[in-house]
């Protein structure tokens, strides 16, 4: 969806300059002058939000959405989407009230409470409009299509307005959008009509001059549909990595000098701030890339994470980030909570602890997990989508704090231990209380404090603790249970990323089990996905996010676990979503499937907000997919998905960052390395790998862990676990064929580098095992890092996390049918303070030999071995 920048820039050509002419000249026939109700007013704090129900429910009653049986009782005759409120409003000839918003929305709760439970208004609504009410959540395709809609509205009758929820339109009886707003307030305000103003103002309109409202919704909706698809014309030809890079320029521009973030506009320095996770990804992947100017780029993002976790935008208490920063110093929050960004930044903190072994970071992905787990889990093992803001009408009130209740459960020490670190010792910039935040650097105050840092932050934890069990006890927050396909797959991506990156096994069986209940739960019976479910009842027809999400999840447990069924899955997944949202005209994917219900537009679009797009996420998809089963299909689909976006991206380059990351592993997986391409991790970034370049291997999965530990009992306990890979799935008697060894080392341990420095130390070393014709040969040892350790001069030269040795092994003239491999590798696992006996471990295998001249063997795990092999 496009912001109203870009809404600008696409209006400013001829089309869109006669279309705003027309439009102003139509609305100035019946004087629909909305502009200026349109901003959102202060808080209202303190106010009574108690709700009356009457004892007759609205049709809402039988919906399954929380946010929907939230109105449910409200004395307006809500309808929820669907062909009785369309017929009612076409029979009855009644223009459509349409209000959207979600569950955990703040300003939808007020707009229920002081407009939606006032009989008076509901009764004059009820009479003149059909109402329908929409979850945007489950219905994404009405919120973007009605939103794009406001802001076409906005933008060419002059209005600076932006969007925002509720979000609140007029329609015509056939879903054409008339004008609207966000939230109306329930009477007249000094420069602000209320929403009773409105509605006569709408009513009036619609009764006596009806063909030019008719009029003006055609050219609202003709523009909503120009501006639903992307330009076809690209005039810098097929995307390069030139405009990667101009991407990530572009996303730099919106830094943040003072208190980090890329979501800054120095003109209007104190307006809310965003994580905006797919620009810290693009970053992070870049970083991991070892592009030229990496060293800016890690300050930049690093300045953001610290200033991000620090903040109060981050649960200190509990885990978890709230959605957004009210404040530039990303202090106070708007405090709901939705699963979509926490599984986003888990990913993002997981990568950056993986790329500085910085504690802080594995602390805080930890926290988001912990938080999803305790509060955000359904007993099937999916995920809830949100949080609520509020308790009692007041947003925050459950997270903040005043002095008076932290004394009454901390000891006078610990509080001054306690206000000194987490802001307490200040004022406070939250009227309703304290919102916790690291005030300043721990190790910095235990030095203020005369207290060792580890022992401040060993008591820290114990008061956190208790202030936590003190929170339990406060009312609890709404949660929205419901479960979304698109949203738990970002969960299931993030369990399994992160559980690979930090070695939390548990991490991945989460994510398994989330799996398993969606691919049981929401599909049906033809197999195809479903977008929600409720109480193990599954509902609506799936969205592009919905297939794009779960697969690329998918696809992380299959990094993660080496199981082939999760591929499979993924892949058949894909396949499906090609079958159903592929543009056959134009490529790429529309956001609904072929057969959906027919709206006034069809969007397709690559603009990454607070989520990715489905397209964005389905360039790294097909890239992943291509490369790891070799079939050209995915490839192509990922090409022409790219080449679909191409003026879009070039139009818009700050907007579309999950579309460049992605953009560029493909770019790269073809043979393009004008980016440099960093060997340090298999999947830098979240992106995969570049793809073999034979366009026809097997459709079957390549990925086999060809090497496993001869006797795996002598692994238990083991900080040194290594596993083994063949480049081929055969090999021809007197050939050669490429292995690698996967070395995953325990956290807090290394160990010895080869070559060995000092030389006294026992250095890694690889070799074949036992008696054996085979050979290995080109042993390719990564380069060890610098260690320094107490009391030894020299620093030592080690591994840390996880290590690829490479090598070629040859296979003797003469083999045939299928030769067993050995191969010992040779270890010695130490942490700061001592090092355990030298291990040797056997690897075994075989690999079959095939006949000279004959069928060539195939290239597997590619992912693998994506960097050169030696020759």
């Amino acid at each position: 969806m496009q912001s109203l920048k870009e809404h600008s820039q696409s209006l400013s050509n001829s089309n869109g300059q006669i279309a705003r002419m027309r439009f102003l000249s139509i609305i100035a026939l019946f004087g629909i002058v909305l502009s200026g109700m349109f901003s959102i007013p202060q808080p209202l704090f303190g106010q009574d939000a108690k709700k009356k129900h009457p004892q007759k429910a609205n049709r809402l009653v039988n919906e399954s959405s929380p946010y929907l049986l939230q109105h449910a009782y409200n004395p307006v005759d809500w309808y929820p989407w669907g062909t009785e409120a369309l017929d009612a409003a076409k029979k009855q000839d009644k223009p459509i009230f349409l209000s959207i918003g979600y569950s955990s929305c703040f300003w939808c709760h007020v707009m229920e409470r002081k407009v939606f439970e006032n009989e008076e208004i509901a009764k004059f609504m009820n009479e003149h409009f059909i109402c329908i009410k929409v979850d945007r959540e489950e219905r994404p395709d009405l919120d973007e299509i009605y939103m794009l809609s406001l802001q076409v509205y906005f933008q060419l009758s002059g209005s600076a307005q932006g969007g925002g929820w509720p979000l609140s339109i007029f329609l015509t009886p056939t879903g054409e959008p008339i004008a609207g707003g966000t939230y109306f307030p329930p009477e007249d305000l000094p420069g602000r009509p209320g929403f009773p103003s409105v509605l006569n103002q709408l009513n009036d309109a619609w009764n006596q001059q009806k063909p030019a409202v008719q009029r003006t919704a055609t050219a609202l909706s003709n523009e909503v549909k120009r501006l639903s698809q992307p330009p076809s014309f690209s005039e810098g030809g097929a995307v390069n990595l030139k405009d990667v890079q101009n991407s990530i320029e572009s996303v730099l521009t919106h830094y943040d000098p003072v208190d980090g973030g890329f979501d800054f506009n120095p003109k209007v320095p104190d307006k809310p701030k965003f994580p905006v996770p797919s620009r810290l990804m693009l970053l992070q992947s870049q970083i991991a890339r070892n592009a030229e100017n990496s060293a800016e780029l890690a300050q930049k993002l690093d300045k953001t994470l610290d200033e991000m976790g620090d903040g109060g935008i981050y649960d200190h208490l509990g885990g978890g980030f709230h959605r957004y920063s009210t404040d530039r110093e990303w202090l106070v929050p708007h405090f709901e909570k939705m699963l979509y960004d926490n599984a986003q930044l888990a990913e993002v903190y997981a990568e950056a602890y993986e790329r500085t072994r910085k504690k802080r970071y594995r602390e805080i992905a930890e926290g988001i997990m912990q938080f999803v787990l305790n509060e955000m889990t359904d007993k099937g093992g999916a995920f809830y989508s949100a949080l609520d803001a509020e308790t009692d009408g007041i947003e925050g009130q459950y997270y903040v704090w005043s002095k008076e209740e932290v004394q009454s459960v901390l000891n006078p020490n610990g509080y001054r231990y306690f206000a000194a670190v987490y802001g307490l010792d200040q004022e406070s910039k939250f009227e309703q209380g304290y919102v916790l935040h690291l005030s300043r650097p721990v190790a910095e105050t235990a030095q203020q404090l005369g207290l060792p840092a580890e022992e401040l932050e060993t008591r820290l934890s114990r008061m956190r603790a208790e202030l936590l069990k003190k929170r339990l006890t406060r009312k609890p927050l709404r949660r929205d249970d419901k479960i979304l396909t698109s949203w738990n797959g970002l969960m299931i991506r993030a369990f399994a990323r992160t559980g690979k990156i930090l070695q939390r096994q548990d991490y991945i069986e989460h994510a398994n089990k989330a799996a398993l209940y969606l691919l049981s739960t929401l599909r049906d019976r033809e197999g195809r996905l479903l977008r929600t479910a409720m109480n193990d009842k599954a509902s609506l027809p799936a969205y592009l996010d919905d297939y794009a999400f779960l697969v690329s999840g998918l696809l992380a447990l299959h990094d993660a676990t080496g199981e082939e069924k999760w591929l499979n899955t993924a892949r058949l997944l894909t396949d499906n979503q090609i079958n159903q949202f592929w543009d056959r005209d134009r490529g790429g994917f529309f956001f609904t499937s072929h057969d959906h219900e027919s709206l006034i537009a069809r969007t397709k679009s690559a603009y990454d907000s607070v989520i990715p797009s489905g397209n964005s996420v389905s360039i790294q998809n097909l890239t992943k997919l291509a490369s790891l089963t070799g079939d050209s299909i995915y490839a192509k689909h990922a090409q022409q998905t790219i080449d679909a976006f191409a003026s879009q991206f070039r139009q818009s380059l700050g907007s579309l960052p999950y579309f460049a990351m992605a953009t560029q592993a493909f770019l790269i997986s073809q043979g393009n390395q004008s980016v440099p391409n960093g060997a340090g991790n298999l999947f830098a970034g979240g992106v995969s790998a570049p793809m073999d370049p034979k366009p026809e291997t097997p459709k079957e999965s390549p990925i086999i862990v060809g090497l496993a530990p001869a006797n795996p009992d002598s692994l238990k306990d083991a900080k040194a676990s290594p596993r083994g890979f063949f480049g081929l799935d055969s090999v021809t008697a007197g050939g050669t064929v490429p292995v690698a060894i996967e070395i995953t080392i325990a956290e807090g341990w290394h160990i010895n580098a080869n070559p060995a420095q000092p030389d006294f130390v026992i250095p890694t070393e690889l070799k074949i095992a036992g008696e054996s014709k085979l050979k290995l040969s080109k042993i390719q040892y990564p380069k060890g890092h610098q260690f320094k350790l107490e009391g030894i001069d020299q620093a030592l030269s080690v591994y840390e996390g996880k290590v690829l040795v490479k090598a070629l092994l040859h296979v003797p003239e003469g083999s045939q049918g299928e030769i067993p491999v050995k191969i010992q590798l040779q270890s010695q696992a130490c942490d700061s303070k001592s090092c355990l006996a030298p291990k040797r471990v056997v690897l075994q295998g075989s690999i079959k030999i095939l006949p000279a001249g004959g069928v060539q063997p195939k290239p597997i795990n590619q992912t693998i071995f994506r960097e050169a092999t030696p020759k």
